[in-house]
This record gives C-alpha cells, structure tokens and sequence, in this order.
C-alpha cells in the first residue's frame, strides 16, 4: 500500500522551477532516503509532503489525503505526519517534559497524565528521559534532534519526514541520531529521509531517490544505487561523497 504518492509534482519561486516534474512512491514501512547535491530541491520536496511548502502542478496523496486539495485540513494532516528539521525547532522556553506534551495535548485532546506517559516512555526510547526537566539550551545539539524525534513520535505518526536531521550537528553527535532512526526504521516506520549520510542510507534504506537541479534523477533500490546509478551525475556525486 502506498503511504505516500508523489505524482508529477512541479514547483515554483516565482519565474524559477524548483521542482520539475518529480513522481514517486512511498510504501508502508519502507525507508526512502533522497539525496543529492545542494539546491538540488530535495527539501523543497519532502516539505511539500505535508503542505509546508505548496506546488503548483502534479499530486501529492498522504494515506489517502491529498495534500494539494484546498478542501484537506492541512494541521490535521501535519498532526499525523512527523518532521524533524535540521534545526530541532524545540521551544526553546519550555522543558523538554513539556516540549513533548504540548502538542499532544492541544492537537490530540490528549489528557496530561496520558501525554506525559506517553512522553517519558519515548525519552527513554531515545536514551533521555533523565532530562526531562531541563531546557533545550541546556542540553546538545544531538540531545535536542533526539527529543525533536521524540516530539514527533508522541503524536502516533503514520509517517516521518526528516530533513537533514545531522546536517547542523557536531561529528560526533551525528550518530547518536542516526542510531535512534536505525532503531524507527527496524520498527517499520515509513520515513522519507533527506540526507548526506550516505552509511545510513546503505544501512536501512529500502531505495534511494537522487535528485538534481530540481528533478529526479534516479530512483532506484539501494543496491542498484550504490552498485551501479544509471545516471553519469548520480555516480560523479557518489564518487566525491564516498571518497571522503
């Protein structure tokens, strides 16, 4: 079953294309990493998944709903549909606790108690739970995207959306995410993760969207992707990204 169907989709700034022409799908409980160089539109992609970003040409159907349709209740769907930024967009004002319920209770009618259960159950999930009282700025950069995870998870997602989730981190907090993402997609959660880790891409994804100058190049199964890409860019990028 299609999670998430992304049909001829085209979009623009003005007199300028970001996305041309871009189709592909999304199973249940499949892992899709989309990769390519910067300006690639590769974010402009996965935040038109959940009406962040609005195209103008093509469809995009989440579980059913089309997101482009003036009729859907687009923070309805984004309720259901976790993502996690680059930056953790956490409230910066607010205890991790309450970063984590918050939502739960404003948008899911959730009662407290039931969302801080479900809370300190995903903080443990993701190795933080002793930091539930503190506040954003007092933990790091790779603590932070960890309870941005979490917060997204608290409200039952049917997908996730990552955008470049380490690209703001230090080296040596990048695999402390990337090790909490392993562990969703071992439990068949469908994600679409925009990245440059081209290890975890090898390690959990099921196929590997490449896309260039706004239009997808390659949509291939993960071993086709790294034995042989089809196209000359997609194998000129993995070659400067896999020498390093």
């Amino acid at each position: 079953m299609s999670m998430v169907s992304i049909r001829n989709v085209s979009k623009y700034y003005g007199d300028f294309q970001v996305l041309t022409d871009c189709s592909t799908e999304v199973s249940k409980g499949e892992v899709i990493v989309v990769c390519g160089p910067s300006g690639s539109g590769k974010s402009t992609l996965i935040k038109c998944v959940n009406g962040l970003e609005l195209f103008q040409a093509g469809e995009i159907v989440v579980n059913g709903i089309s997101v482009g349709d003036a009729k859907t209740d687009l923070p309805k769907l984004r309720a259901h549909v976790g993502m996690v930024f680059q930056h953790f967009e956490l409230f910066p004002h607010m205890t991790i606790a309450t970063n984590l319920t918050i939502a739960q209770q404003r948008v899911l009618g959730r009662p407290r108690d039931e969302a801080m259960t479900k809370g300190m159950m995903l903080l443990d999930r993701v190795g933080l739970r002793a930091q539930a009282d503190k506040f954003p700025g007092q933990l790091s950069g790779g603590q932070q995207q960890r309870v941005a995870i979490a917060r997204a998870l608290a409200m039952d997602p049917i997908c996730m959306l990552f955008d470049e989730p380490t690209s703001a981190l230090d080296p040596e907090m990048i695999n402390e995410v990337l090790d909490v993402m392993v562990e969703l997609a071992k439990d068949g959660m469908t994600m679409m993760v925009v990245t440059h880790e081209m290890g975890f891409a090898r390690k959990v994804a099921h196929r590997v969207v490449f896309m260039d100058h706004g239009r997808i190049v390659e949509d291939a199964t993960k071993d086709e992707f790294f034995g042989t890409p089809r196209s000359e860019r997609a194998q000129t990028f993995l070659s400067k990204i896999l020498s390093h």
